[in-house]
């Protein structure tokens, strides 16, 4: 998975601008002091540990979706508020994390995180209650939205020559984590007795499990700052002006690209979580068992395994990522096509497309890298995009449980998203041209 040739990777760092040389630039950039080998490998560790744990948490309730509904006594309405909280606790507690990594150190934010993630998935089955079911829920939200922000700038402090093979990796765990979710999760609350609350308690295990490399993380400099330091800050240059006090000046808001690099992840974000919550609740409604509908949503991402790993390393080769973006933004509207038409006799084709169209998550990432020139550029531009994002796509899954519930099918919610990738493409080729957001915020 680390396999990029050196040409590659070369490629890759210098077209993102996130190497330590800088073609316009005459300054350097430094990471801090060489990493003890058994620091970077736990860092290695810790990173796709962490991966594996950011859509557990959201895909495990999708293919248990109808029996939390009817254990807690929710209405349709009430679960599309449910699904609707992941995107809403992004928005809300991503943009903190820059703040919490100054303040803390990335190292020690990320360990908190998986810590909450832990917390919140073990206490969430047995509150008993709708609220307290969401109260545990956005806990463990919490942990994974600073967790999403900050791993791209974990990334660029330790593996800065190789930030296109350890972006794809960590792209792969996610993927992997969330399809074994959307897969195991039924099978296994079977083989815990039947009961929905062991199979989702169950994955808390794995969340404490990523805890672990981050303890001796949490002081490490090379983490990521340590406490009291943002990680940016510590990029000195040869003229003595940080990297931090660089990007102090970055108004970011005056960038279009970036501006369009947020409404792009929000709309992929609305898409990502009405699959997650939604499609196993669609495929059930066709008739297909709860295994089977659990295993189909697997297949959708799963799809994110392989071409994590292909597409950024193919968004990186070209100046524009335009041509990819109506690519995904096709296969969605035809996988939604086909849930309209024949959503069991065509079930697996549908998965198929929809998980290709789903991969529009780790060309968004990719795009963060390459739309910046510096790493903190880089960090300021994941936060905004991400936050920004993640608030456009909190209203999608909660419209989707609204319009299926009183409209007592799918052809509308159906409608809604397809008709939702058309900006989305309109907006992706926009973020896909070959600007910066730093050029682009001074000249304004």
């Amino acid at each position: 998975m680390l396999g990029f040739m050196v040409s590659d990777e070369t490629r890759t760092t210098a077209s993102t601008a996130l190497s330590v040389h800088s073609s316009t630039e005459p300054e350097k950039e430094t990471v801090g002091p060489p990493a003890r080998a058994w620091v970077t490998r736990l860092v290695v560790v810790g990173i796709v540990l962490s991966a594996l744990n950011l859509r557990p948490a959201i895909t495990s309730l999708g293919a248990l979706l109808e029996e939390v509904r009817d254990g807690l006594g929710m209405s349709g309405t009430a679960a599309g508020v449910l699904t609707s909280v992941p995107p809403f606790c992004f928005a809300l507690f991503g943009v903190m994390a820059p703040r919490l990594a100054r303040r803390f150190g990335v190292g020690a934010v990320v360990c908190a995180g998986m810590a909450a993630i832990a917390a919140g998935l073990a206490i969430r089955p047995w509150t008993g209650s709708a609220a307290g079911f969401l109260a545990a829920s956005a806990l463990a939200l919490m942990g994974i939205a600073v967790s999403n922000v900050l791993m791209p700038v974990v990334v660029k402090r330790w593996f800065p020559d190789r930030v296109g093979s350890m972006t794809g990796l960590y792209s792969m765990a996610l993927a992997l984590g969330t399809a074994a979710a959307a897969a195991i999760t039924v099978p296994m609350t079977e083989a815990l007795g039947g009961s929905w609350r062991s199979g989702l308690a169950v994955w808390a295990v794995l969340a404490a499990a990523a805890v672990v490399p981050w303890i001796p993380l949490v002081r490490e400099r090379g983490a990521g700052g340590s406490k009291g330091e943002a990680p940016s800050a510590r990029g000195m240059s040869a003229t003595g002006k940080g990297e931090g006090e660089r990007a102090g000046v970055l108004r970011i808001t005056r960038s279009r690209t970036a501006w369009a690099l947020a409404v792009f992840f929000g709309l992929q974000a609305t898409a990502a979580y009405v699959t997650m919550g939604w499609m196993a609740q669609i495929f059930r409604d066709a008739g297909v068992p709860a295994a089977t509908a659990g295993l189909l949503l697997a297949v959708t991402m799963a799809m994110g395994v392989p071409l994590a790993f292909v597409i950024p390393r193919v968004a990186t080769r070209l100046p524009r990522q335009g041509p990819i973006v109506v690519v995904l933004g096709c296969c969605g509207l035809l996988g939604y096509a086909g849930l309209y038409i024949a959503p069991a006799g065509g079930a697996w084709a549908w998965a198929v497309l929809l998980g290709i169209a789903n991969c529009a998550f780790p060309l968004a990432l990719t795009m963060v890298g390459m739309r910046a020139r510096t790493g903190a550029g880089v960090a300021q531009l994941s936060a905004f995009a991400q936050s920004t994002g993640y608030l456009i796509s909190i209203p999608g899954p909660l419209v989707v449980g609204v319009l299926y519930q009183h409209s007592g099918g799918w052809g509308l919610p159906l409608a809604l998203m397809a008709g939702l990738l058309l900006p989305q493409m309109v907006v992706g080729v926009l973020a896909g041209r070959d600007r910066t957001v730093e050029d682009e915020a001074a000249a304004r």
